[in-house]
């Protein structure tokens, strides 16, 4: 990325996220952002300085809340803090959610409403930057106060004591050698900046965030591949018609019915080959496309929504209103907005795919296709896409399991000052794990569609079908006969996450 992206605490987006993310878009704190910053902690100083007692700033945490901490311990205290809070456990987030991570509690601070010095954030950006990205472990927040335990984990790298990646994300590093090595000085810490770093809902928010930009590649995705199988299954347009979304006014409903029509066009050889048959009404995976597939568009559209504007809160505790002369305990920490959008999403792209397995079930059967059984061009001696529909089925019942809402769990925590949590963090660790699962799943219908399509009788699929067509058989060819179909999944699942399928047809919407 050429340009630098200027942060201010208001103007983060999707995209945005994924640009620094996966890109290493260059960051630099906004010139207006900065001035906030500086009120903000010139107004904690003089508070300070008068002998005020504030939680967090000269207190214990939590359930130590009640003791007043001397003046000259107060950098200490940020790094205990920081130290005790570094219990992050399992496998790290990969390095590109880290990153993620790290961009969000820079915009969060930028805010003004922490009490921290411009120092802190620009720390943070030096990191990011310069590519010197903390190792956060995946497991130990339930989601309020904050992440506590993976942020304390990036803060730790930022004071020079904990663990970075090296370039490609393989190899972990000690960060003290690290800034060593690269001339850079680890933080700091002064009174409240250890506590306004681990504050808030960043690790959680970070990762949706990041699955829901796949997400909206997947929404457009399983409309590809419903289109391909309900061709191959030589299914009916009918019920793509726009006077049946005008009747229910749901977004997403009209919006995927439009990509139908788009991707089918108004008839082809294969639909004419099927006109004269007695089937009366296409089985729901078919017919319903436009109401589960737009009610996932619909689910996707609200998170965009939430999670946007939660990458552009303040969530730290206290707040610090310079203007107003209040600094306010509160718990806008809370995880549960995100938590609640991330189970739904979780619920429905599950219900989505589940959708594409029952395709994929049509497809193999002969009863429901006319198709040879299994999509194999000599059955018995070949057992064609036998076994990709019971992976497809594994797949589709896993993710029923994860789909179970993280949200609607809590557990008291610190001495049950901290009784009510979100678990904001499991659900969008749980929501990447459907993710993936949902790709592979839809990778196995493409695979299926476009063998039931060798398999029609001297008909081709035409128009924007035909471009998908041709790009997948580049590289996937018909199965004549048995084969590792691992191999063609993996294929097939690159094309997908690489948003190149969505991209050999024209635009989409979601």
């Amino acid at each position: 990325m050429g340009s630098k992206l200027l942060i201010d605490g208001n103007s983060l987006n999707l995209n945005s996220v994924w640009n620094v993310a996966f890109e290493n878009q260059k960051v630099e704190l906004d010139e207006s952002a900065l001035v906030k910053v500086l009120e903000s902690r010139t107004y904690l100083e003089n508070r300070m300085n008068k002998g005020e007692v504030m939680y967090g700033v000269n207190t214990g945490f939590g359930h130590f809340s009640d003791i007043k901490i001397s003046q000259d311990q107060l950098v200490e205290l940020q790094k205990n803090l920081i130290r005790s809070h570094c219990c992050g456990i399992g496998k790290p987030f990969i390095k590109y959610q880290s990153r993620a991570v790290m961009l969000l509690r820079a915009n969060a601070l930028a805010r003004g409403h922490s009490g921290i010095r411009p120092l802190v954030i620009q720390k943070i950006l030096e990191f990011l930057n310069n590519d010197l990205i903390p190792v956060i472990p995946e497991q130990g927040s339930v989601g309020a106060s904050g992440d506590l335990a993976p942020l304390s984990h990036l803060a730790l790298a930022l004071i020079g004591e904990g663990e970075v990646w090296n370039g490609d994300g393989t190899q972990i590093l000690q960060a003290e050698d690290e800034l060593k090595l690269r001339g850079i000085e680890p933080l700091v810490l002064q009174a409240k900046e250890g506590l306004s770093l681990i504050n808030g809902c960043q690790v959680m928010t970070a990762v949706g965030l990041l699955e829901l930009k796949k997400i909206e590649n997947l929404l457009l995705t399983a409309d590809i591949a419903g289109s391909l199988t309900l061709e191959a299954l030589r299914g009916s347009r009918k019920a793509f018609d726009p006077l049946i979304p005008a009747t229910r006014n749901h977004p997403g409903e009209a919006s995927t019915a439009s990509n139908m029509r788009k991707l089918l066009g108004a008839t082809s050889k294969i639909a004419a080959s099927h006109e004269m048959c007695n089937r009366v009404q296409d089985a729901y995976s078919l017919r319903c496309i436009p109401a589960v597939h737009g009610a996932a568009k619909d689910t996707f559209k609200r998170a965009v929504e939430v999670l946007e504007t939660e990458a552009n809160s303040s969530t730290d505790n206290p707040l610090v209103f310079a203007a107003e002369n209040k600094i306010l305990s509160c718990g806008n920490f809370h995880g549960e907005p995100v938590a609640f959008q991330l189970d739904f999403l979780a619920i429905a792209i599950s219900a989505m795919t589940s959708m594409s397995e029952c395709r994929v079930e049509k497809l193999i059967n002969p009863a429901m296709s006319g198709l040879p059984a299994f999509l194999a061009p000599d059955g018995g001696l070949n057992s064609g896409m036998m076994i990709v529909q019971v992976a497809c089925a594994s797949l589709v019942s896993e993710n029923k399991i994860l789909s179970h809402p993280a949200s609607v769990d809590s557990i008291p925590t610190s001495a049950d000052k901290e009784d009510h949590v979100s678990m904001g963090t499991i659900a969008a660790r749980k929501l990447k794990q459907v993710v993936e699962n949902s790709t592979l799943v839809l990778s196995m219908e493409l695979l299926c569609a476009l063998q039931g399509l060798d398999l029609l009788d001297n008909v081709e699929p035409e128009g924007e079908l035909k471009k998908v067509y041709d790009f997948v058989r580049k590289e996937v060819s018909f199965a004549a006969k048995d084969r590792v179909f691992a191999k063609d999944i993996q294929k097939i699942k690159t094309m997908v996450e690489t948003f190149q399928i969505r991209h050999s047809v024209s635009p989409l919407q979601t």
